[in-house]
């Protein structure tokens, strides 16, 4: 079921949305947008009559994608504080976030393409959240009690970057995404991502990233046999 909506919407839009269910908006929406999403997919980008650049600008407002369990959730444009709370399972690509983004989370991924606020992370005890860093500052307001910062350098994390800024071009046009074809005619490098100007680091809940650790060098031993 495809649902398009224009104008402004209010508190916990798409709350809860199941399987199946694809809501697009073109407008802006206050907080709890997607709490408890549970399987649906959820696009927010300006009206095209806009005059702000909405990378920018918040047009979600706090505590969106609070104690998610699955679905997607693509903004074009920022989103307020205590982005992806309790999120256990979603996906979301997002151009900017508040304080307190990725909070408690367990699972699932999440693509900031633009700043973040302070204690980024905090809890963080599983999932992965790709940042977008130019200015490398994210250390600053990432909160390291649980979680480590690499860069992006694994083919399989490069690949999974990919689709998922890919996924957030396809449902909102954003300008801060390429087009399809300018993405697949570009290779993500170490340090690099859609130019050679713009670099990713993730930070990985110390847990995720001593199991992944142990899995990578059990297959390096074991794949000759």
């Amino acid at each position: 079921m495809n649902i398009k909506f224009k104008g402004s919407a209010g508190q916990s839009f798409c709350a809860f949305l199941a399987g199946g269910i694809n809501v697009r908006l073109e407008g802006e929406a206050n907080d709890y947008v997607g709490k408890g999403l549970s399987g649906g997919r959820v696009a927010i980008r300006p009206s095209t009559r806009a005059t702000f650049k909405a990378e920018e600008n918040t047009i979600a407002g706090n505590t969106c994608l609070y104690g998610a369990t699955g679905g997607e959730m693509y903004v074009a444009g920022r989103v307020g504080q205590r982005f992806a709370v309790r999120n256990s399972g979603a996906k979301a690509v997002v151009e900017g976030a508040g304080d307190h983004c990725c909070e408690y989370m367990t699972g699932g991924r999440v693509v900031v393409l633009g700043p973040v606020g302070r204690n980024f992370a905090a809890g963080m005890s599983g999932g992965v959240a790709y940042i977008y860093d130019p200015g490398h500052v994210f250390d600053y307001y990432c909160n390291l009690d649980m979680v480590e910062i690499s860069l992006v350098d694994d083919k399989l994390d490069r690949k999974e970057l990919h689709e998922l800024v890919r996924q957030h071009y396809l449902y909102t046009g954003s300008n801060q995404a390429p087009g399809p074809s300018t993405i697949s005619s570009r290779s993500f490098r170490s340090n690099t991502s859609m130019s050679s100007n713009r670099s990713d680091c993730a930070p990985w809940p110390r847990k995720y990233r001593t199991f992944k650790s142990s899995i990578d060098a059990l297959w390096e031993t074991t794949k000759h046999f």
